[in-house]
């Protein structure tokens, strides 16, 4: 009578055990299976969403042909809305970077701090409701010296006795994210100037066809400001607002002529964000373009997910 029972004790305990085995097995099988569905529908996605830059890039090529002038009522500006793929969508939209203030811009050529765009910039972030004192800050971080510039200046000094300790860039920035990098510039400051700053090859101009209200309003001192943005983007529906010409009879002569370096009424950086979905899988793709003169385009910093 004991032995059956042990026997039956026995039984019970290997059943026990293989079923928690094939459990086991089900489950690790399921996520590896959920795992390679995932894989592959994000394979899938970044082809897609290379096929959706090699169609920005015709366009942009394909625009140039047609007009020297870059505005919002060009077909590269018009959003694309979710498109059918298999198992899934496309959309995005081409951004013009020129219009936005170039963050690399704050230094000259050969190093030195650019005093004029430097005010432009302090302007911006007054007007973005922004401390002004990180435009003299941000220039610290990009020039090669290790002299902090009196009064918002900061070099290494000041970084190494952050926690964790870091260095200052010293060079040309490649994301605006590097605002975060000054001390004290918070998420709520960046997000209030995120839409009205790039990081291009220094030297690149505005385009006034596409610059925001607060880069137009930041261009000149006392400038007459183009009207809100509901007011502008009316203004734009038929083409480049405002012009080069519309400046000129704006400002003063010796405001215009200081400001024609700055600005243009056309671009050669442009950005698509191209957003694929398949399943329950989604990838986001920021590619930032270069167009020539000649049409040719070509992406130079490419980025999954984040800016």
């Amino acid at each position: 009578m004991r032995q059956r029972g042990v026997a039956l004790i026995t039984a019970v305990v290997l059943v026990a055990i293989a079923t928690v085995l094939a459990a086991r097995v089900g489950t690790d099988a399921a996520i590896d299976l959920h795992r390679t569905a995932g894989i592959a529908a994000l394979n899938q996605g970044w082809q897609v969403a290379l096929g959706a830059e090699a169609w920005a890039a015709q366009i942009l090529n394909e625009d140039i042909r047609d007009t020297q002038v870059d505005d919002l009522s060009e077909n590269w500006a018009r959003p694309v809305p979710p498109l059918p793929i298999d198992g899934g969508s496309i959309e995005g939209t081409v951004e013009d970077m020129q219009g936005r203030f170039n963050l690399n811009n704050l230094l000259k050529a050969d190093g030195s701090a650019d005093e004029v765009n430097i005010a432009r910039f302090r302007r911006l972030l007054r007007l973005a409701d922004v401390d002004e004192r990180w435009a003299g800050a941000l220039a610290d971080w990009l020039d090669a010296d290790t002299v902090d510039t009196f009064p918002d200046g900061a070099e290494d000094g000041v970084y190494i006795g952050q926690s964790p300790p870091y260095r200052t860039a010293n060079g040309p920035i490649t994301t605006t994210t590097e605002l975060l990098a000054l001390p004290g510039f918070t998420l709520e400051d960046y997000a209030r100037v995120r839409p009205h700053v790039a990081a291009l090859p220094a030297g690149s101009r505005i385009n006034v066809c596409t610059a925001t209200p607060l880069v137009l309003a930041a261009l000149v001192e006392g400038a007459t400001d183009f009207g809100d943005a509901e007011a502008l983007a009316r203004n734009r529906q038929e083409g480049c607002f405002p012009r080069l010409e519309d400046l000129r009879a704006t400002l003063d002569q010796e405001q215009f002529t200081a400001l024609q370096t700055a600005v243009s009424e056309n671009t050669n950086w442009f950005r698509l964000v191209a957003i694929v979905s398949i399943g329950t899988s989604q990838l986001t793709l920021y590619s930032l373009l270069e167009r020539n003169n000649a049409g040719g385009v070509r992406a130079v910093v490419r980025s999954i997910g984040t800016e």
